[in-house]
């Protein structure tokens, strides 16, 4: 095994880099860049090797690593942070949005008076702009952490 590893090291290293990439993508959602500016390191490392410019050693691959590493990220760090920090404000559509149910309890549109219903199996607090009788037919329009908004069903 140590055998193939030795005879085979461009090719390992680039194999190591790519499982690299492919775990900060895939696995860790770009959440961290390490491993990303490692990998790239790894893969440059084992072209230059292929190409000749970098010597076949532990030492080198090493050394060579750790400074293609720092390079990337000096070169990358600020725009991949921005990259990661681009949020998206729109709502996420569910599966409640939309739906009609039949009020059990009067609602007023004060939230400080808290009214709650059970629905798909879990107690919501309904909030609604207007007031609503129980027995009324109600549409949710928004659906937050333990809250549903509502609205009379047209």
């Amino acid at each position: 095994m140590n055998e193939w590893f030795v005879n085979n090291f461009i090719e390992s290293i680039m194999v190591l880099g790519i499982a690299l990439l492919i775990v900060e993508v895939l696995v860790l959602g770009f959440a961290t860049f390490f491993l990303f500016f490692v990998g790239l390191a790894a893969i440059t490392t084992s072209i230059l090797m292929w190409i000749g410019i970098v010597d076949q050693s532990w030492l080198q691959a090493i050394a060579s690593m750790a400074l293609f590493t720092s390079i990337y990220t000096i070169l990358l760090w600020k725009k991949l942070k921005a990259l990661q920090n681009q949020t998206n404000h729109k709502r996420a559509q569910n599966d409640l949005n939309d739906a009609v149910f039949t009020l059990d309890a009067d609602v007023s549109e004060n939230p400080a008076i808290p009214v709650y219903q059970e629905y798909s199996g879990v107690s919501w607090q309904l909030l609604s702009s207007s007031p609503l009788k129980a027995g009324t037919q109600v549409k949710i329009l928004r659906a937050d952490v333990g809250k549903l908004v509502i609205a009379p069903a047209e």
